[in-house]
C-alpha cells in the first residue's frame, strides 16, 4: 500500500509500505479520514525533520485486526487516534506531574519506540492498542476525524486557565483557533475576540460563537476600547506566526496570561520588558492528555463544539501533494480531510 510522507522542503512523496499486521499489544486500523494539520503544512514549508508517525496524525477509522490478549477492542470498532494514559513510572509521574509524562510526550511527538513508520495518510495503520479510543457513537465520521485537533484545543484552554468572567483573545481562525473559541465558550468564558486577517474566516468565527472579531490591524484598538484600556484576561495564540507572539503579549492586561499553541517556523522576537512590567504569565500547550480525548468527544456530541462548518473538503490520497502545496501557499481553507479509499 502507499502512504504519504513529507520528506523535505515542499516535498511530499507517496511511498510503498507493507500492509500492517498487529504487533504484540497492537491493532490495525483501516483509515476512514485523516485531517491535514497545520503542523503538516509547517513541516512541508520548512523541510525540517518531521517524524514519520506525525505526518498525518488526525485520523479515525475502523479496527480491522487485533493482537492476541487485547480485550478492550474488537474488529469492527470505530476508533479515533489518541495518546496512551500516563505511564505512572517516569520521573514526572512519580512527582505527581502526569501531565508531563515522558511516555505520553514521546508518543505525541512520534518519537516513542513503537511509533509506526508512517501516519494516517494511508489506507491502514498499525499502532499500539493504547493509542486508540472508541469513538463516541453520536459523532459522525467527519466529526470523529476532528477529535484530535479539538483535543488540542481542550488542552490549550485548560492550560490557559480561561474561565467565567474572562475576556479571551484568540489569535488565528484556523481549525485550532475556531475550536479553541468554542471550547472557551463551553468553559464559561464571558467573551471571545477572534483576530483573523481573512474575512471569510472572521465570518465563520462569528457563526461559531465569537462575540467580537477583528483584523490584526484593528485588534489592539478593539481590545482596548472593549476593556476600557485594561486589556484581555487571556490570549491564546493559534496562528503560529512570528509576529503574533508579541502582539498577543500586547493584548494582555496586567496580570493576564498568554498561551502559545501555534508553532512559528522561526525565531520569535519579543520585548521582555513588556512581559515583566505587566507581569504577564506566559504558558504553552503541546498536544494533550489521554482523558482530554473523552472530554473533546463529549463537547462535540453535546453540540458545544461544532465541526461540520470547519470541514472544507474531502480529497483522495493522490490529491494530497497538490492540496498541501495549496495550503502551504496560504489558502484559507479550514479542515481538509483525506479519504484514502478515494
Amino acid at each position: 500500500m502507499q502512504a504519504a510522507l513529507i520528506t523535505g522542503a515542499n516535498r511530499l512523496e507517496l511511498q510503498e509500505f507493507p500492509y500492517p499486521t498487529p504487533e504484540a499489544g497492537g491493532v490495525v486500523v483501516e483509515i476512514g479520514y485523516c485531517g491535514i494539520c497545520g503542523t503538516d503544512v509547517h513541516a512541508y514549508r520548512s523541510g525540517r525533520p518531521y517524524p514519520p508517525a506525525v505526518c498525518g496524525h488526525e485520523w479515525m477509522g475502523v479496527v480491522s485486526a487485533v493482537s492476541r490478549g487485547i480485550r478492550r477492542l474488537s474488529e469492527g470498532d470505530r476508533v479515533v487516534v489518541a495518546v496512551p494514559p500516563a505511564c505512572r513510572e517516569c520521573v514526572h509521574c512519580h512527582q505527581g506531574r502526569e501531565d508531563q509524562c515522558r511516555s505520553v510526550r514521546s508518543v505525541a511527538t512520534g518519537r516513542d519506540p513503537q511509533a509506526p513508520a508512517h501516519g494516517g495518510f494511508a489506507p491502514a495503520i498499525g499502532v499500539s492498542a493504547e493509542r486508540v479510543v472508541l469513538a463516541e457513537p453520536a459523532l459522525s465520521d467527519v466529526e470523529a476525524a476532528q477529535v484530535e485537533p479539538t483535543t488540542i484545543s481542550v488542552h490549550a484552554v485548560r492550560r490557559s486557565g480561561a474561565g467565567p468572567g474572562d475576556l479571551v483573545v484568540v489569535q488565528g481562525a484556523g481549525p485550532i483557533g475556531l475550536s479553541v473559541l468554542q471550547v472557551a465558550k463551553a468553559n464559561g468564558v464571558d467573551e471571545v475576540l477572534v483576530v483573523e486577517p481573512n474575512e471569510d474566516r472572521r465570518a465563520l468565527a462569528r457563526e461559531l460563537g465569537a462575540d467580537l472579531v477583528a483584523t490584526p490591524e484593528t485588534a489592539s484598538e478593539v481590545v482596548l476600547d472593549h476593556t476600557r484600556g485594561l486589556g484581555a484576561d487571556v490570549v491564546i495564540e493559534c496562528a503560529g506566526l512570528v509576529d503574533t507572539v508579541q502582539s498577543g503579549i500586547d493584548f494582555c492586561r496586567s496580570g493576564g496570561t498568554m498561551c502559545l499553541v501555534g508553532i512559528a517556523d522561526g525565531p520569535v522576537p519579543i520585548i521582555p520588558r513588556e512581559l515583566i512590567a505587566r507581569e504577564v504569565t506566559l504558558v504553552s500547550a503541546l498536544a494533550y492528555l489521554h482523558e482530554e480525548f473523552r472530554m473533546a468527544m463529549e463537547l462535540i456530541a453535546d453540540g458545544h463544539v461544532r465541526l461540520q462548518q470547519l470541514h472544507s473538503s474531502t480529497i483522495g490520497l493522490g490529491d494530497l501533494p497538490t492540496v498541501i502545496e495549496r495550503l502551504a501557499g496560504g489558502s484559507a481553507e479550514t479542515k481538509v480531510l483525506v479519504d484514502p479509499s478515494l
